[in-house]
Order: C-alpha cells, then structure tokens, then sequence
C-alpha cells in the first residue's frame, strides 16, 4: 500500500461501546457527544466535581485522546468504555487514597466504575485538590 493509501485509512476504534469512525474527538464537548448514556451522564457529573476543585484557570483539553483537565500540567483524565469508566488521576493520588478507594477496580494510575456508578464528588473533590498539591509542590521543590 503506498504512503498516500495509508493516510487516507479512516481511524476506527471502540469507545463507549460504538465504534467511532473518523478524526477523534477535538474538545471535551465533542468527546461527551459521542458518549452513549449513562456514560454521558456520569462523565458529565465527574467533568463538574473536577472543576470545581480545580484552580479556576484549569483548562479543559484532550491528550491521549480522552478528555482531561490541565493546570500547569494534565491533573486528572476521564474516559468512558464499553462497560465502565475510568478516572486517572496518577498513581500517587490512587496510592494516597487506596482505603477510601476500596470497591473498585484499581491498577497504576486508574480507577474503574460502572458507567451508571460515578466515584463520589467528594472524594473526587479531595482526589483533585490532592494531585493539585502535587504539582504545586512539584514546581516549588
């Protein structure tokens, strides 16, 4: 296949249970609307509890393809699946809060629930504030 062929191949991958077709997602919104319910809902509910513990000038981007939310440096991602959703919020967040944590699946740097489940905006809250700390002491030290 010649190099022209190849940049031509539409991009197809599994996310929230539908295949996407085409370029990926720009921007949070477009993201959510590819989302099928009740993964919206809760992305959308997790999107809220994020803001509002993030500093004000957080920005709303997508890097690695799923959304997540930049001050200074990426805090926090979110994604839906097929079958659950996923909050990354890095390991040492996970590491710091793994008895609040207990129920759901865990692995390095993610957290999953069911997609009709959110993570408590509480703890989400307390999870954000915590890797907003990190970076803060990170640019200081």
């Amino acid at each position: 296949m010649t190099k022209t062929k190849k940049a031509k191949r539409e991009v197809t991958k599994k996310s929230a249970g539908r295949t996407v077709r085409g370029a990926g997602p720009k921007t949070i919104d477009d993201y959510l609307a590819r989302v099928e319910e009740p993964a919206r809902g809760t992305l959308r509910k997790m999107r809220a509890a994020i803001l509002a513990a993030a500093p004000k000038e957080t920005a709303e981007v997508m890097s690695y393809g799923i959304p997540a939310f930049r001050w200074k440096q990426v805090l926090v991602w979110i994604a839906a699946f097929r079958d659950h959703c996923s909050f990354f919020p890095t390991a040492a967040v996970i590491e710091e809060f793994k008895d609040e944590l207990k129920g759901y699946k865990l692995s390095k740097g993610t957290i999953q629930f069911a997609v009709d489940r959110p993570l408590p905006a509480a703890l989400v809250n307390k999870m954000v504030r915590a890797r907003v700390a990190a970076v803060e002491a990170k640019k200081r030290g």
